[in-house]
């Protein structure tokens, strides 16, 4: 093999891989955030470990929508206490303000950012679009726990307030509602 074949095919080779680490960075940085908490990112779990003895946080949740979509949506409550380890359940309510069906879909992050793999959801309306008829409103619960290492962890034991907040968008921003 010649060296303009040799470097042209290295050359190929390059772009491919470069266009396939491409493509594959967005979901290996989704995984990242996810198994570490960067950026406020949540945890998935199927259970609770159940409450521990010590420490209690405020839950403080945070509602916003699109300017795109026609929807109210807002929390039941603003906060509420958790200790530590204990299965709670928030419910926020959504309300179609519009004359047509909309499917949104909801964007969250918790805050401060450090607690974010210390905060667990068992359910949430988020994991799913959500379609809402013509002035329907629903109910939609949050099933979630704090992590009981929250407190152990040098960089999180003074944390005494997380705020878990959700924005809502159409599903299909390109189409304008109405």
């Amino acid at each position: 093999m010649d060296r303009k074949t040799r470097t042209a095919l290295l050359a190929i080779t390059g772009v491919i891989g470069m266009t396939g680490l491409g493509f594959a960075s967005v979901p290996l940085y989704r995984v990242f955030c996810q198994v570490t908490g960067l950026n406020g990112t949540t945890q998935v779990a199927a259970s609770a470990p159940g409450a521990v003895q010590g420490k209690i946080v405020t839950v403080a949740f945070d509602s916003n929508v699109s300017r795109a979509m026609p929807w109210a949506f807002a929390p039941e409550q603003r906060s509420e206490r958790a200790a530590l380890g204990a299965r709670k359940m928030a419910f926020f309510n959504a309300k179609n303000l519009s004359d047509q069906p909309i499917t949104g879909t909801a964007t969250f992050n918790v805050t401060p950012a450090q607690a974010g793999k210390y905060f667990s959801k068992i359910q949430c309306f988020c994991f799913s679009e959500q379609t809402l008829k013509p002035g329907e409103e629903v109910r939609m619960p949050v099933v979630y726990f704090v992590d009981p290492a929250l407190a152990t962890d040098p960089d999180t034991q003074s944390v005494e307030e997380i705020t878990l907040s959700y924005t809502f968008y159409p599903v299909d921003s390109a189409k304008k509602p109405g």
